[in-house]
C-alpha cells in the first residue's frame, strides 16, 4: 500500500492523481488529510497484517512538521520508506536543506521528493519508483531475485548466499522444508542446495563457475590479448573498466567473486556525488557493471588470478582455471576484506548467525531479534542503521573510545537518534556460541576487563582491512601490512626493479597499476576509489603509447 498525507486539499489531489494513474494496478492507494487519521490508519493496517511500502507526508500537517508523522511510521511499519513532500521553490533554500538533513540524520524520515507538477510528472515518478525498488529489495517483492533453497542455513547454502552478495545480485533464502520452499520445489527431488534463477532455470549444488556461466560472466581465456586487464570488481575496478572500455581499450575484468567489492555491504551511501537520496552499494555496483558491459568490457567472474609476470609481449595474467591472458597494462583493484575475529566458537557458526560484512539479504531474517555489528567505520554505521529497521535492537560494538574517530558526522548523528540502536564503545567481542545457530555473545570492556554475556541472534563483523595481495609476485612491492606501494611511495629497491621513474599509480612491476583500497595510502571511500580508477586509464594510455 502507498499512503499519502496532506492537509491541503489541492496539493493532496495532485499527489493522489499521480499515484493512482501510475501505481494503482500494483498497489492500493490511501490518501488522508490529517496526521491523526494517518496514524490510526497505519495501526489498523498493521493489525490486519497488511504491508505499507511508502508513506508520503506534506511539509506541514495540522500545524506541525510532516516529519513528526514520518518519525512515528516505524512503530507499525519499520521497513516502509518515509518521504517528505517538498515544494519546488524550497529546493536550494538553505533553511529547507538544513531541516531535511537534520531530519534524515535524526532518523525522522528517509527521503524527500519534490511535489508533482502537471501530469504526468516523470521526475516525481522516477523518485517514487526508486523508493519502491528500495522497499522491494529489503525482502518484500525483490525483482529478478535468485532463490537459494537449502536444508540448513550454514554450509554451502551460506556460501552461495555470500557469492550472490558479492555479485550484488538480489536474492532470497528459503529452507527446503518451509512452506515457501516446498511450493517453489513443487515436490521435485533435487540435490541441495539449489539456486533457482529468475528465468526458472535450476542449478543443483552449483559451483562458483556454474553460477558465472548461468549469469553469462564466465570466460575461458587461452592466451587471449587485451589492452587492459582489471583485476578486481569493486568501485575502483568497475570505474577503470568503464573508462577503459569507453575510450576504446579492449578490456577484461577478472574477479574471484562478483562485482561491487566491500561497497555491496553498504545499504545506503548518502554522500556519493549525484545521489541526493542515497544509493545502496549493490545498486551502484549493478549500474556500473551495466555501463562497463555496454561499453564493451568482458568479464571473468568467479575466477581467481594466481600470478602476474612481465614478458616481452606484455603482462601475463594466469588464472586458477588454467586460462592465460596477455595484457598491455594491468590495473590491480583487488580491494580488501574484513579481518577475522579469531574466536573459534564464533567461526564455527559462520553462516548460522555469524556474518562477515553487512549481508543486506540477511536483515529480514533477524526481524524482532537482538543483533550486533562490530566495526567503527562508515560501512558498520550504515549496517547497524539498516538492521535496526528489522531487528528489535541493533548494537554497534566499537573497540575505540568514540564513533567520531572513524565515521562520518551524518551517520553518527543518525545512529544516536535511532531509538533501537545502542552503541558500546571501548568494547570487543571475545566469545559466544549457540546450538547450531548463534544465540549469545561474550563482550569485554577494554577499560576494565569486565565480561558480559548477552543474547544475540546475529553478529555482523566489519572490522579492519586485509588487502588481497598474498598472490602477487615478490616483484610487486608492498608495505608491512600487505598494501601495494605505488608512485612516490616506492622504495629504492622498488625503483630499481621498475628501472625508470614510476607513473603516479604504477607499482614496481612495469605496466601494472594499483587503485582503490588495495593501494598503500588510499582514502577508504567509494568516491576516491572511483576517481583512482578513472585516473588509472589516463596512465594506461601513456603505458600503451610507450
Amino acid at each position: 500500500m502507498l499512503v499519502a498525507v496532506d492537509d491541503h486539499p489541492d496539493l493532496l489531489r495532485d499527489v493522489e492523481r499521480e499515484l493512482r494513474n501510475r501505481y494503482a494496478a500494483d498497489y492500493r492507494i490511501c490518501c488522508l488529510s490529517s496526521a491523526d487519521d494517518a496514524l490510526a490508519t497505519l495501526d489498523r493496517l498493521a493489525a490486519a497484517g497488511d504491508e505499507v511500502a511508502l508513506v508520503l507526508a506534506g511539509e506541514e500537517l495540522d500545524g506541525r512538521p510532516g516529519t513528526a508523522l514520518l518519525a512515528q511510521v516505524p512503530r507499525t511499519f519499520p521497513q516502509a520508506e518515509r518521504v517528505l513532500l517538498v515544494a519546488w521553490g524550497r529546493v536550494g533554500d538553505p533553511a529547507s536543506g538544513d531541516a531535511i538533513f537534520e531530519a534524515i540524520s535524526r532518523g525522522r524520515m528517509d527521503h524527500y521528493v519534490v511535489r508533482p507538477g502537471g501530469p504526468p510528472d516523470e521526475y516525481f515518478h522516477q523518485a517514487v519508483t526508486s523508493f519502491l525498488l528500495r522497499w522491494a529489495e529489503s525482502g518484500h517483492r525483490t525483482p529478478h531475485a535468485v532463490h537459494v533453497v537449502g536444508e540448513s542455513w550454514s554450509g554451502r547454502a551460506y556460501e552461495l548466499r555470500a557469492v550472490l552478495e558479492r555479485c550484488a545480485l538480489p536474492h532470497r533464502f528459503l529452507l527446503a522444508d518451509s512452506a515457501e520452499g516446498r511450493a517453489l520445489l513443487g515436490g521435485a527431488r533435487l540435490r541441495f542446495p539449489l539456486m533457482v534463477m529468475p528465468n526458472g532455470h535450476v542449478l543443483e549444488d552449483p559451483s562458483d563457475i556454474d553460477i558465472a556461466r548461468a549469469s553469462g560472466t564466465a570466460v575461458a581465456p587461452d592466451r587471449d590479448e587485451y589492452d587492459l586487464v582489471v583485476v578486481g570488481g569493486g568501485p575502483a575496478g568497475l570505474s577503470a573498466s568503464v573508462y577503459g572500455a569507453s575510450e576504446g581499450l579492449r578490456t577484461l575484468m577478472i574477479d574471484s567473486g562478483g562485482i561491487g567489492g566491500q561497497a555491496t555491504t553498504s545499504s545506503s551511501i548518502r554522500n556519493y556525488l549525484g545521489f541526493p537520496r542515497g544509493v545502496s552499494g549493490g545498486e551502484l555496483a549493478r549500474r556500473a557493471y551495466e555501463q562497463a558491459w555496454v561499453f564493451g568490457t568482458r568479464f571473468a567472474l568467479m575466477q581467481q588470478v594466481t600470478s602476474l609476470a612481465r614478458e616481452p609481449d606484455g603482462v601475463v595474467v594466469s588464472l586458477a582455471t588454467g586460462g592465460v591472458v596477455v595484457a598491455g597494462a594491468v590495473v590491480l583493484a583487488t580491494g580488501a576484506s574484513y579481518r577475522r575475529l579469531d574466536v573459534p566458537s564464533l567461526e564455527a557458526l559462520r553462516g548460522s548467525g555469524v556474518v562477515y560484512g553487512a549481508a543486506a539479504s540477511e536483515a529480514p531474517l533477524v526481524a524482532d531479534e537482538d543483533v550486533y555489528v562490530v566495526g567503527g567505520a562508515n560501512s558498520a554505521g550504515q549496517a547497524v542503521l539498516h538492521l535496526a529497521r528489522y531487528a528489535r535492537r541493533a548494537t554497534l560494538v566499537v573497540r575505540g573510545t568514540s564513533l567520531e574517530a572513524g565515521m562520518s558526522h551524518y551517520l553518527v548523528q543518525q545512529i544516536r537518534a535511532t531509538p533501537n540502536v545502542a552503541v558500546r564503545t571501548g568494547t570487543e567481542v571475545v566469545g559466544g556460541g549457540g546450538d547450531c545457530r548463534l544465540d549469545h555473545l561474550v563482550l569485554r570492556s577494554r577499560t576494565t576487563g569486565e565480561e558480559e554475556t548477552v543474547a544475540a541472534a546475529a553478529l555482523f563483523l566489519m572490522i579492519g582491512a586485509q588487502p588481497h595481495t598474498e598472490w602477487l609476485p615478490p616483484t610487486v612491492e608492498r608495505d608491512p601490512d600487505g598494501f601495494v606501494l605505488t608512485g612516490a611511495d616506492l622504495s629504492a629497491r622498488g625503483l630499481d626493479a621498475l628501472g625508470r621513474p614510476p607513473l603516479a599509480l604504477e607499482t614496481s612491476l612495469a605496466g601494472v597499476l594499483a587503485v582503490g583500497d588495495v593501494r598503500h595510502g588510499s582514502v577508504k571511500r567509494v568516491a576516491s576509489a572511483v576517481g583512482e580508477g578513472s585516473i588509472a586509464i589516463r596512465l594506461v594510455h601513456r603505458l600503451l603509447a610507450a
